[in-house]
């Protein structure tokens, strides 16, 4: 019979081995799509739009997610995802801001919309992409709606070479975009935020189906990792814990024990 400690060991094994980059490009909902991300069972990790190459080399990740944010595509000098978030081979899924510097960045066109989209919005989803389809709030002819949160004042204009439309609105007649081939992936909605009611169920189908990530990052595993990672370092030792009784210092408390 397995001891205990191989047990843990087992359980701790790979539980952020598989992870999801997600590059923040100053969106209010960033803390958010990681949440989402590590809902669906999957580590992920934030940070900045001007990451190192070197740093994203070492962080190994299986799929990025690039994040909404303030700027406009259409200025000067906008923030831009290193460009080997496009060749490193992986799938990538641009939100918003995201989507619209992926399409910027790979050969499409971005304009400025007639009017602000804020709030929120219907969606039609066309095509077999593997991100949308048979995902659905009500039906209608030509594809399936759903009810998603819109916040853009930029829209794509001209798709890149090899994307197609997968989705679109009245204010947004390329509302998302797909190159299955490559699996990149574009959405001018926002997909964390709980008022795009399939939203939760577009990230888990990226993170998991699309990048392939098994659901390990789960409570169970994490305390695993984190006694394993305690053996690891205290050894055969003794250890002189100062007990606050805050949550923090009862926590690590409780891993020791």
């Amino acid at each position: 019979m397995p001891s205990e400690a191989a047990g843990l060991q087992s359980a701790a094994a790979g539980v952020a081995e598989r992870r999801i980059l997600i590059l923040d490009f100053g969106s209010q909902y960033t803390q958010l799509i990681a949440r989402r991300v590590r809902e669906a069972g999957v580590y992920s990790e934030i940070f900045p739009w001007d990451i190192a190459e070197s740093a994203i080399r070492e962080c190994a990740p299986d799929g990025f997610i690039l994040s909404g944010g303030p700027e406009s595509v259409v200025l000067s000098e906008p923030p831009q995802a290193p460009e080997l978030v496009f060749t490193m081979g992986v799938p990538v899924l641009g939100v918003c801001y995201g989507m619209q510097t992926m399409a910027v960045q790979l050969g499409g066109r971005v304009t400025p919309s007639a009017e602000r989209e804020f709030g929120y919005a219907m969606v039609t989803t066309s095509g077999d992409s593997r991100l949308l389809q048979g995902l659905a709030d009500a039906s209608q002819e030509p594809g399936d709606a759903l009810n998603v949160w819109m916040s853009h004042g930029d829209r794509v204009q001209t798709l890149p070479q090899g994307f197609e439309p997968i989705a679109s609105s009245a204010n947004a007649p390329l509302a998302g975009m797909a190159d299955e081939r490559r699996g990149l992936y574009g959405l001018q909605f926002h997909p964390e935020v709980t008022h795009t009611e399939q939203g939760q169920r577009i990230i888990e189908r990226f993170v998991r189906d699309i990048c392939g990530c098994p659901e390990a990052w789960q409570s169970g595993n994490i305390v695993a990792r984190d006694i394993e990672n305690i053996r690891q370092q205290v050894g055969s030792e003794k250890v002189l814990l100062g007990l606050s009784g805050g949550v923090d210092s009862s926590v690590v408390a409780a891993l020791m024990h």
